[in-house]
């Protein structure tokens, strides 16, 4: 473990300050995902898997989002110009390294406080619980309200289906598409 705390630190550094040294937008997404990806295994080494779990789960769709949208969207081909992340590149490098002194400094020199009872039988419960507290059942119901706004938004933003080609049943002998050139000629 002790090893893998190491690698994994030392990934999470190294990756983090490529986001900085990198030449164009998709270099520098995917070495965010890794530095990323980085700490959610330091996160499951401390034995938070649902924690580790969902933020690998939230840093790889954010990133291959962003990516996506890079691709499509970005003036030069795919992000993979070169460019920079920052402006005033010795004043960020001071502002970084010095705050990465700082935290590590703090974290060797603190007395750090002992453990004392026993961890909860349920890691994953007492999490949420210390999280939300008592708004639990608030914030269920509001992820299930915005999942069911997201997929309602996406169904009424498209303006045929497979129902508006193929009939109610999908036995149409052919299909009916009116822009031409689709699945089913």
């Amino acid at each position: 473990m002790t090893v893998a705390f190491w690698v994994l630190a030392a990934a999470a550094v190294v990756f983090g300050f490529g986001v900085f040294r990198l030449n164009s937008m998709a270099q520098v997404t995917f070495s965010l995902l890794a530095s990323f990806v980085a700490v959610a295994g330091l996160v499951l080494l401390l034995g938070l898997s649902y924690l580790g779990v969902v933020i690998v789960l939230m840093m790889v769709i954010e990133m291959v989002i962003m990516a996506v949208f890079m691709i499509m969207y970005m003036m030069n081909p795919a992000g993979l110009m070169p460019m920079a992340m920052y402006h005033n590149k010795p004043g960020a490098m001071a502002i970084s390294v010095g705050t990465f002194v700082l935290l590590a400094t703090g974290i060797l020199l603190v007395d750090w406080p002992r453990r004392t009872g026993a961890p909860a039988p349920d890691l994953t419960f007492a999490l949420g619980r210390s999280l939300m507290g008592e708004q639990m059942l608030t914030m269920m119901t509001l992820g299930i309200t915005l999942f069911a706004t997201i997929v309602a938004s996406v169904v009424l933003a498209t303006g045929r289906g497979r129902y508006d080609r193929l009939g109610d049943d999908l036995d149409a002998p052919r299909a009916d598409d009116p822009l031409g050139g689709g699945v089913g000629r």
